[in-house]
C-alpha cells in the first residue's frame, strides 16, 4: 500500500491529468470558429456550457451523496474515462454550435466527478494542514486548466486537433492512476444512505456558511477571469499595435502561474493563518479587478504582463484555503457531498460573471469592463471579515 507521502503526487498527478479538459475548446476556440463556421461569441457560450455540465454534475452528485455512498476513486475513474470520450466528440466533423454546447456540457457534468471528488479524497488522506495539501491539488487544477492553451501554442494549422486528442488520452491516464494506486483513505466516512435535505442543513453552520461565502465570491471572478485572458490579450495588442506576443502561450503562462501561489498559500497559511490568507488574496485579486482599466491604457508589455502574472496568482491562491474551510467544518459523514454542493454553487455563480462579461465585448473591448468582477472579492471578503472560526476544528488557523 501506498505511503501518504506518496499518494499525494498520484492525487495531485490525477487531477491534473484530467482537469487539462476544462479548457480544451478555450483553448482551440479560433480553430472551433472557423471549422465550423461559429460566432465570435462562441467562447462564451462553451465555457458556459462546461460550466453548466459541471454545475448540473455536482448537484446531482450531491443529491445522491455519490462521493459518499461509493468509493472516491471508482468514481473518479469512472467520470474520467466519460469526460474523456466526450472530449473527443467535438472532432465529429458534422458538429455545429448545438452539439457542440452539448459535448462540452457532457464534458463539464463528468467533471464533477473529478475536481470536487478529488478534493474529497484528499480530505481523507489528510486532515492537519489540509490548506497546504488542497494548495497542491489546486495547483495542479490549475496546470491542467491551462494546458490546452501551450498545447495549442505547439500546433498548426488543422493540427488543433491533436489537442482535443492528447487531453482526452491525459483524462483516461489520470482516471487509471487513481482507481490502480489510491484506495480510501483512513478519514473517510462513508455516507450509508441518501440525504436530500443535506443542502439545506450544512449551511445552518455558521463557520461552514462564512467560508462558502467567502468562497463564492472568490468564484464570481475566478472562472471569467480565467476564460478572458486570451480576450484580454488580445484586446492589448489591439489597443496597443506596435506590441506583440504569442496569446497562446502567455494564456498559459498567466493562469498556469496560479499553481505557484496555490502551493506558495498553503505554506503561508501555517504561520498566519488560512482565513487571514485567504482574506488577503481576495483582497489583492479584487483591487487588479478595479485597477485594470489603468494598465490596459500603459503602452509597456512588460508591466501589462507583470500586472497580468500578479492577477494570475491572485485570484486563485485562496481558492485551496477556501476549499480547506468549507471541508474542516463540514460533517464527516457527509464532507464529499458538502464539498460538492459548495462547488456547484461556485460554479453556478460563474455563469453568471462569465454571460456578463460575454455581453460587454460586445459593447466595449475597454479594460473597464473587467472592474464588475471586483462585486466577488468584496463579497468573499465581507464574510469573511472578523469571522473567528472554531479553532478546535481549524488547529492550523
Amino acid at each position: 500500500m501506498l505511503t501518504r507521502k506518496i499518494i499525494l503526487p498520484v492525487i495531485v498527478v490525477s487531477q491534473f491529468c484530467c482537469t487539462s479538459l476544462w479548457f480544451a475548446g478555450n483553448g482551440i476556440i479560433d480553430d472551433l470558429v472557423r471549422t465550423f463556421q461559429l460566432e465570435v461569441t462562441a467562447l462564451g457560450h462553451l465555457t458556459i456550457a462546461v460550466q453548466l455540465g459541471f454545475i448540473i454534475g455536482t448537484l446531482l452528485f450531491a443529491i445522491f451523496s455519490i462521493a459518499d455512498r461509493f468509493s472516491p476513486s471508482k468514481v473518479f475513474f469512472t467520470s474520467a474515462i466519460l469526460a474523456a470520450l466526450f472530449n473527443l466528440c467535438i472532432l465529429w466533423e458534422s458538429n455545429n454550435l448545438i452539439t457542440l454546447l452539448l459535448f462540452r456540457f457532457l464534458t463539464g457534468f463528468f467533471l464533477a466527478g473529478i475536481y470536487p471528488v478529488g478534493m474529497k479524497i484528499a480530505a481523507d488522506y489528510y486532515d492537519n494542514g489540509l490548506g497546504k495539501y488542497l494548495g497542491f491539488l489546486v495547483g495542479a487544477l490549475v496546470l491542467g486548466t491551462a494546458f490546452p492553451h501551450v498545447l495549442k501554442g505547439i500546433t498548426t494549422g488543422d493540427q488543433w486537433r491533436y489537442v482535443l486528442m492528447a487531453t482526452s488520452l491525459l483524462s483516461l491516464t489520470g482516471g487509471l492512476l487513481m482507481f490502480s494506486l489510491v484506495k480510501d483513505g483512513p478519514f473517510r466516512k462513508e455516507g450509508s444512505k441518501l440525504q436530500l435535505n443535506a443542502c439545506f442543513q450544512i449551511f445552518k453552520n455558521p463557520d461552514f456558511k462564512a467560508a462558502s461565502f467567502g468562497y463564492f465570491g472568490h468564484m464570481w471572478e475566478l472562472y471569467a477571469f480565467w476564460a478572458f485572458v486570451p480576450i484580454i490579450l488580445k484586446e492589448y495588442l489591439q489597443l496597443h499595435p506596435s506590441i506583440d506576443f504569442n496569446v497562446a502561450h502567455l494564456s498559459f503562462v498567466v493562469i498556469g502561474i496560479g499553481s505557484l501561489s496555490c502551493v506558495a498559500s498553503g505554506y503561508i497559511s501555517q504561520h498566519i493563518g488560512t482565513r487571514r490568507t485567504a482574506f488577503m488574496s481576495l483582497l489583492l485579486s479584487g483591487i487588479c479587478c478595479l485597477v485594470a482599466p489603468l494598465l490596459f491604457k500603459v503602452d509597456s508589455e512588460y508591466i501589462f504582463i507583470s500586472f497580468l502574472l500578479f492577477w494570475g496568482m491572485t485570484v486563485i491562491a485562496d481558492s485551496p484555503l477556501l476549499s480547506a474551510l468549507v471541508a474542516h467544518n463540514a460533517p464527516a459523514a457527509i464532507k464529499g457531498t458538502s464539498l460538492t454542493i459548495v462547488t456547484c454553487i461556485g460554479f453556478a455563480i460563474t455563469i453568471i460573471s462569465i454571460r456578463l462579461l460575454n455581453s460587454l465585448t460586445a459593447i466595449s473591448n475597454s479594460g473597464m469592463m473587467y472592474m464588475p468582477l471586483a462585486i466577488g472579492p468584496i463579497f468573499g471578503l465581507l464574510a469573511l471579515r472578523k469571522k473567528k472560526f472554531n479553532k478546535k476544528v481549524l488547529p492550523s488557523l
